[in-house]
């Protein structure tokens, strides 16, 4: 074994189980879900041996979420989404380092809902990307197709479009995470084909290479997670609907 690929598999020997809580929960929601979670991962704590955990809260409810994680440091918080922009006159966005003041050490750029939603090109989320890495923080870029390009037959070319847009510098890729999301699998309840899984996330690191963590996001439970974690290049989730159930975000690192 090479000694880049002794590195890439001590790295990602751990999966990453990242739960994007979106738009959800009151405040005392958010303190309640937070407080599940630590009970529930500190409890076995043979899960925080294993696995790498993340959890993105609302921008509110990052404070409460920070607090709540003090002497807890093996669960992780990060943003769902930062400004392209250094600092200035951006009414309602939120820098990078005032996320990394906030506590965080990820932030989620380019999702489908982002990108949908909002119009975010390939452009701005590379300039996201490259804010959140010139402030230490990890960004998380998501990629994916719709179900018309999927039943097109254009989604590598899709996907590898998004990458070749949304990356920032190659040298800077070992701070990097790649999340595949199809688009058509995000709260659907529908879920990739195991082949088709393992066929995007080759395609994904042959173009990225062996640094990269590449998680997989589209309606992973606690009962498909196992088997969609032991697909090759698979070093993770990016976890919707099912990280607002402590039970559930547990269950998917138990699967791992």
């Amino acid at each position: 074994m090479s000694v880049l690929a002794k590195e890439q598999e001590e790295a990602f020997m751990k999966k990453l189980i990242a739960g994007n809580w979106k738009m959800n929960g009151d405040i005392d929601e958010a303190r309640t879900l937070i407080a599940d979670i630590v009970n529930g991962l500190y409890a076995r704590e043979e899960l925080l041996d294993t696995c790498k955990f993340l959890v993105c809260p609302p921008l509110l409810h990052i404070a409460s979420v920070r607090h709540a994680l003090v002497g807890y440091p093996k669960i992780s918080i990060g943003g769902q989404d930062c400004s392209e922009s250094e600092n200035g006159a951006h009414t309602g966005d939120v820098s990078a380092s005032m996320l990394l003041d906030a506590g965080c050490t990820y932030v989620i750029v380019g999702h489908s809902e982002r990108r949908t939603d909002h119009k975010e090109s390939d452009s701005q989320v590379k300039a996201k990307a490259q804010q959140a890495l010139a402030n230490d923080l990890k960004p998380i870029i998501c990629v994916g197709e719709t179900l018309e390009q999927r039943e097109a037959g254009d989604a590598l070319s899709v996907v590898e479009a998004q990458l070749k847009g949304s990356l920032p510098d190659e040298g800077q890729w070992g701070e990097i995470i790649i999340a595949y999301e199809p688009v058509w699998a995000i709260g659907t309840g529908k879920v990739a084909s195991l082949d088709d899984i393992a066929e995007m996330h080759a395609h994904i690191r042959a173009i990225v290479g062996a640094r990269v963590r590449i998680l997989y996001g589209g309606s992973m439970k606690p009962d498909n997670a196992k088997e969609i974690l032991a697909v090759a290049n698979v070093d993770g989730g990016l976890i919707g609907g099912a990280s607002l159930k402590a039970v559930d975000f547990i269950g998917i690192g138990r699967a791992a």
